[in-house]
């Protein structure tokens, strides 16, 4: 039997990007025709995407890991890696997506919404793409960068025009079944009702969707009983029907305290998105009130005396149904749908969301620098981090070309003013540097090996082997004399 899951935890890895090439081209009388290393391919994302044709989570439940294709790394003959696919991970309508911390990242309603949940890393540069004027014949490449790695809490909302409020064993689950073709668990205990059911239901030529969620009791809101895994479901629907049981025979119930203690559950939830879908505040959503079971005699003579003390404190549509003798149904599937037209064309038109784009202050220099307290310090920044992560440290050139794009950024400079002193500890992303100051920004940098960077080799401190040369030059002046 299917099983029905509504909240789940993914860890979305997106690709990396593949590693730019360092290459020299060669051939015949040109032995060192220039660089021609290719630049590495970008990793594939992760993009939730919403399909009608998905009614569940219940395969993230099962594989929650969701790995992106890596891109591949460049080559010689100024040859490109291949990039990574992207993965669509399809989602059912009414998905929500939140980050680790709670925050709603994405509200996904309508098919073919689409959400990048996990960028693919930026392809690495090969050396032709690095080759300037001052450095003609890069002796490196860039290393690709990593994908996003975000673990996601996905959300299913059910989506449907009629949602079915009542507390459990009201009868909702068989109301649903008589009025759709619907066929969710009906028995006589409580609670009976785990997962949302939805029906299709005909009015003459048209259609809605009615939604039959878990039973409801007094501290929902809080979390008591199914609580919030009941609330969730009914952020969506545009009409709420009050499923009262005029049979029952617990002590201190009546229809009317019912519809109250379903009334102040309703207004102590907040739901997670305010304003959700452009349906409104919950609190305003149309009412009507079902009271059922009235083939027993004794709950239909209740059903009739409470009638008119409903619509007269309420002043919502009062219907009397049985879910047995099917009594009332034609009628209310007909109510139903003339509350449901009537609200949805009082709603303003859904806006397709339009992309957001936030310029970037002129002021704003894209990193920050503060001291760790232990005579160090500690560079954050979108740009410089990634750029930690594209160098090979092996190569003493990549080295001298981070060098030369901090410089430009104006690191050093920022470092100065907070009164960094050479040889003091910089931390930049997962690496610590003991700082040089005063590196050149390459303009007229000395031709050297290739990954290699003579700048690195310049220093005042004297070298063992120097020391050595002076000491034997002692030495000998001494025996001359």
């Amino acid at each position: 039997m299917p099983r029905f899951v509504d909240r789940v935890v993914i860890h979305a890895t997106a690709g990396n990007g593949g590693h730019g090439c360092a290459s020299v081209h060669r051939e015949k009388f040109k032995p060192l025709g220039g660089p021609d290393g290719g630049n590495g391919g970008r990793g594939g994302s992760i993009v939730l995407v919403v399909d009608p044709q998905v009614h569940t989570l219940l395969d993230f439940h099962f594989h929650p890991h969701v790995v992106a294709p890596s891109g591949k790394q460049g080559a010689g003959s100024n040859r490109d890696g291949a990039a990574g696919a992207d993965l669509e991970v399809r989602v059912p309508d009414g998905t929500v997506v939140l980050d680790d911390q709670g925050r709603v990242l994405a509200d996904l309603v309508g098919a073919g919404t689409r959400f990048e949940a996990a960028a693919g890393g930026r392809g690495g540069l090969g050396n032709a793409a690095l080759a300037s004027r001052a450095r003609r014949a890069p002796g490196f490449a860039l290393l690709g960068e990593k994908g996003q790695v975000r673990d996601l809490t996905l959300e299913l909302k059910t989506v449907a025009d009629v949602g079915l409020v009542g507390f459990p064993s009201a009868g909702k689950s068989s109301l649903v079944s008589v009025i759709s073709a619907a066929k969710p668990k009906i028995a006589d205990y409580p609670f009976t009702t785990l997962v949302p059911n939805l029906g299709v239901v005909s009015a003459g030529d048209n259609t809605f969707t009615v939604a039959d969620v878990p039973g409801l009791i007094p501290g929902a809101s809080e979390g008591r009983g199914l609580g919030l895994e009941f609330l969730r479901h009914i952020e969506r629907c545009a009409v709420l029907v009050h499923v009262v049981d005029c049979a029952t025979l617990e002590p201190g119930r009546d229809p009317v305290s019912d519809i109250e203690a379903l009334e102040a559950e309703l207004a102590a939830y907040t739901p997670t998105l305010q304003g959700d879908t452009a349906l409104g505040d919950l609190t305003e959503r149309p009412r009507a009130v079902v009271l059922n079971k009235i083939d027993v005699p004794d709950a239909r003579e209740l059903a009739d005396f409470v009638r008119d003390e409903v619509v007269r404190r309420f002043g919502w549509p009062v219907f009397e149904v049985s879910t047995v003798s099917r009594d009332g149904l034609r009628p209310l599937t007909f109510a139903l749908w003339e509350l449901v037209s009537a609200y949805r064309q009082a709603q303003p038109p859904v806006v397709p969301r339009r992309p957001v784009i936030r310029p970037v202050p002129v002021n704003d220099s894209g990193f920050t620098v503060e001291s760790d307290g232990r005579g160090g310090f500690v560079v954050r920044g979108a740009r410089p981090e990634r750029w930690i992560g594209q160098t090979d440290f092996e190569n003493a050139e990549a080295v001298g070309y981070l060098g030369d794009r901090l410089n430009r950024l104006g690191v050093e400079d920022e470092l100065l003013k907070l009164g960094a002193k050479p040889g003091c500890a910089v931390t930049i992303g997962d690496m610590t540097f003991d700082w040089e100051p005063q590196t050149p920004a390459g303009i007229d940098m000395p031709l050297s090996g290739r990954g290699t960077d003579i700048r690195l080799e310049q220093t005042d401190r004297v070298r063992a082997a120097e020391r050595k040369v002076a000491r034997r030059e002692r030495r000998r002046s001494g025996g001359d004399e």
